[in-house]
């Protein structure tokens, strides 16, 4: 980073709070950073903030010249592709200098006159963050329900809005959370709550003009490991409550034509058995991991839906993932995994003729749209790669043919100028680890290029090759940008999750290593020139393998990051902790503890004891409503950090006082937060 005067960082003060368990002490010097109602943890919060500010205002300008980069590639007056439900044409658009999205409906066709449901700018005047979590529309099209969270820690409350008057109805329902559907009646709400841990933890149904004190409890789950989801199939038939932990799941189904239908469950949860349905002409179409790691796709009748009724449908495949199914009136549509890529296959529901959509790049993303009509003959999904944007697609499931209906359009941006390609690592246990690259075309492989390597690898989450306007910036600086598909993610299918979890959780983070050695190897860049990035669970991926390589990297991004494990894992109040046992394990089992603080960031920061140890520049950012990562897990790292380190590189923490989990909630906003991170890599690798 470039020289200038550097202020005194904050101390944070050691207040040692001593933890014994299975006979190990563990010394924590910054326990009361936790207390986020005491001054003091404001105060310190506040001093980090202006002392990351002060060390990268010499970047002022650089950060100014993003933004408008950034913010000159997006169409800022712009609108979703429209999706027809009868004769409703549903869209969102956004204008021209302002935050946040517009929902909107014409009647009839898109030439009719607009109709707009809902402002999200409106919604937001007052508050410091804005986030619409639900939006559902009742079958008659008359009522709109939604849910809203003005603080960023996910805790939603309820309206419903007359839609022919544009009156709020006097529904006020707190505490809710991602999950909504309305009865076939229009007058009947299904909606879930949240536990003092912010769990979903119960189905409530509510009726139209009733006391929500009145409201009905449908399902609870008093398994602290589980959450409640909910969903309709788009057939309209069924309500479904899915009830689900990280191995588990079991699923109910709900007569939605019936207000006063009982839940019936289909198949009572088997430990480390996961399924869900969909609903066709009577039977239903149960994607599984029973007796098929990979997944494979099972029939039963909705009427008798128990496990021994189940018939195999699409049987198990080794090379094969099966993510998920969707059933439309005479087709069945499969989401499949195959050698790191997605991919979508139609089926015909009376021959069975079988068609994979083709794609033609080497290194893509696919994702699936809503579809919310049963009757369609087309499937919608979105495509975008590492040089293309995003672009919504109609598959005629009839004809085969393709049709574009829309391009994310991105403004000063020739994707002819930029190269995607595939390369592999070889871990150290011989595993061979997919890398996605992006880089601008004729790159030399000098080892000069700097270089940004992200990475996640938890949950079974598959992080894909997907585009980002934003990214373009670096790109045109000359960055390569990698993306390391290392295990605990899905990307090469279900093994791959098994094989970075629990006991093997170590394997996640030296597949990144491997990836890094093998960029510096083949000429890519080099430790001096070679930055990462992880978010949330992916911030436990670089805060450990940062403390395990510190000479192999230059620059750290650990976004809202997952460093203080063992006493997270420790705390039962904390939201998401026991659902994330069969993650991580369970601290109260001696074996996994043990494994656990063998790799906790937090516990395990080296002290350097010799002066040319480098180590390399840290920013780490935190939300203080934040219900996932607490905001004090990347506080008390930069403070351990700062305080066992004796090197000169820079520990930067940025709080945003005002937001959660994903940062900032307006467009312009977050693309402020984008500029400045991209500010601190440039600056991490000597290009400001």
């Amino acid at each position: 980073m470039a020289d200038h005067p550097q202020p005194a960082p904050p101390i944070a003060q050691r207040r040692p709070t001593r933890h014994e368990i299975h006979g190990d002490v563990r010394w924590d010097d910054y326990f009361w950073l936790r207390q986020r109602d005491d001054p003091a943890v404001l105060a310190y919060l506040e001093a980090e903030n202006a002392y990351t500010e002060a060390m990268m205002a010499h970047t002022a300008a650089l950060q100014a010249t993003l933004y408008e980069e950034l913010r000159g590639r997006i169409q800022e007056d712009d609108a979703t592709y429209p999706d027809q439900i009868d004769d409703f044409f549903y869209y969102q658009r956004t204008e021209t200098g302002r935050q946040y999205p517009i929902f909107c409906r014409r009647q009839g066709g898109m030439d009719a006159p607009e109709s707009v449901l809902l402002d999200v700018n409106e919604l937001a005047a007052g508050h410091p963050y804005a986030h619409v979590g639900n939006f559902r529309v009742s079958p008659d099209h008359q009522l709109l329900a939604y849910s809203f969270d003005g603080a960023g820690d996910e805790t939603y409350t309820l309206f419903v809005k007359d839609l022919a008057t544009g009156n709020l109805l006097a529904e006020r329902i707190p505490n809710t959370y991602y999950g909504l559907e309305w009865g076939n009646d229009s007058a009947t709400l299904y909606y879930t709550v949240l536990d003092a841990a912010k769990r979903p933890y119960q189905l409530m149904r509510h009726r139209l003009g009733a006391d929500p004190a009145d409201d009905e409890v449908l399902v609870q789950e008093d398994d602290t490991r589980y959450e409640v989801k909910l969903r309709k199939s788009k057939c309209q038939t069924y309500l479904i409550a899915h009830l689900k932990s990280n191995t588990t799941s079991e699923e109910w189904l709900i007569d939605a034509a019936d207000p006063l239908a009982r839940p019936r469950i289909i198949e009572p949860r088997r430990p480390g058995v996961e399924y869900s349905v969909i609903h066709h002409e009577g039977q239903l179409y149960i994607t599984t991991n029973d007796e098929a790691l990979n997944f494979r796709l099972m029939e039963a009748p909705a009427a008798t839906p128990g496990r021994p009724f189940w018939r195999e449908f699409v049987p198990h495949r080794p090379d094969v993932l099966l993510q998920g199914a969707d059933a439309f009136a005479r087709h069945l549509v499969l989401y499949e995994r195959e050698a790191g890529l997605r991919h979508v296959r139609v089926i015909n529901w009376e021959t069975g003729d079988q068609t994979r959509i083709a794609m033609t790049e080497p290194v893509y993303a696919i994702a699936r749209h809503t579809n919310p009509n049963y009757a369609a003959t087309h499937v919608r999904f979105s495509y975008e790669s590492l040089v293309t944007p995003e672009t919504v697609y109609d598959f005629d499931m009839d004809t085969h043919t393709l049709h574009l209906r829309k391009q994310e359009t991105v403004r000063n941006y020739d994707p002819a100028r930029y190269e995607t390609v595939r390369i592999w690592a070889t871990a150290p246990d011989g595993v061979q680890v997919p890398i996605s690259l992006v880089h601008r075309k004729g790159l030399m492989l000098d080892g000069g290029n700097p270089t940004l390597l992200r990475g996640y690898g938890a949950y079974g989450a598959s992080w894909d090759a997907y585009f980002e306007a934003g990214r373009i910036s670096l790109l045109e600086r000359g960055f390569v940008f990698a993306l390391a598909h290392i295990r605990g993610g899905s990307d090469m299918g279900r093994a791959w999750y098994e094989q970075g979890k629990l006991f093997h959780k170590k394997n996640t983070f030296t597949d990144f290593v491997a990836c890094a050695e093998h960029l510096v190897a083949q000429g890519y860049t080099s430790p001096a020139r070679l930055t990462i990035y992880g978010q949330s669970a992916g911030g436990l991926l670089v805060g450990a393998v940062v403390n395990m390589r510190p000479d192999l990297f230059a620059g750290v991004i650990a976004g809202v990051p997952f460093v203080d494990l063992i006493n997270t894992m420790l705390d039962a109040s904390i939201p998401l902790t026991t659902q994330e046992y069969d993650e991580w394990g369970d601290p109260a089992d001696p074996a996994q503890y043990a494994y656990m603080r063998s790799y906790s960031p937090y516990d395990n920061v080296p002290v350097e004891n010799e002066e040319d140890t480098r180590y390399p520049h840290v920013l780490a950012t935190a939300g203080l409503n934040d219900p996932r990562v607490q905001f004090w897990e990347p506080a008390k790292w930069v403070a351990k950090l700062r305080r066992l380190r004796n090197n000169p590189s820079r520990t930067l923490l940025k709080t945003d006082m005002t937001a959660g989990h994903s940062g900032a909630s307006g467009r312009f906003d977050s693309l402020r937060d984008t500029a400045f991170e991209y500010a601190f890599l440039l600056d991490a690798v000597g290009l400001t």
